[in-house]
């Protein structure tokens, strides 16, 4: 695995371990991060706090990576299989979604979702299901 790829699976593992601490510490200081359950963008590790902790109260998101390529303009694409599931246990959404991540020095610099034209003009499909 390259440093990249460790990197991308740590920062998986925090976010199912619903461990926010771990994740931001994965993460530049100006991270952006789409709002794939509300939409739109949020910028900052404080306002990544706020989203995972909102969203957490109201679904319960599980994402596996199944594979990862480097793309061009230091990119990484990531097929994950994504789990969205009502907080009293009832599959809202059970489907691979892409991510894409932008890494500068070392950390994750951005994230977007790679597979709906337009993240910021509402939720993810996979969240359209509100509990």
């Amino acid at each position: 695995m390259t440093q990249t790829q460790i990197l991308i699976a740590q920062a998986y593992a925090a976010f199912n371990a619903r461990d926010i601490d771990g994740a931001l510490a994965l993460m530049t200081e100006d991270v952006t991060w789409p709002k794939a359950s509300e939409g739109g963008k949020v910028v900052g590790k404080e306002e990544i706090r706020a989203y995972w902790t909102r969203q957490w109260g109201e679904f319960d998101p599980h994402v596996e990576p199944l594979a990862l390529s480097d793309e061009e303009g230091g990119k990484t694409r990531v097929r994950v299989h994504q789990l969205v599931k009502s907080l009293q246990g009832d599959v809202l959404s059970d489907s691979e979604v892409v991510h894409l991540f932008t890494i500068g020095k070392g950390l994750i610099a951005a994230m977007d979702l790679g597979d709906e034209a337009d993240s910021s003009a509402g939720p993810s499909s996979a969240f359209a299901h509100r509990s």
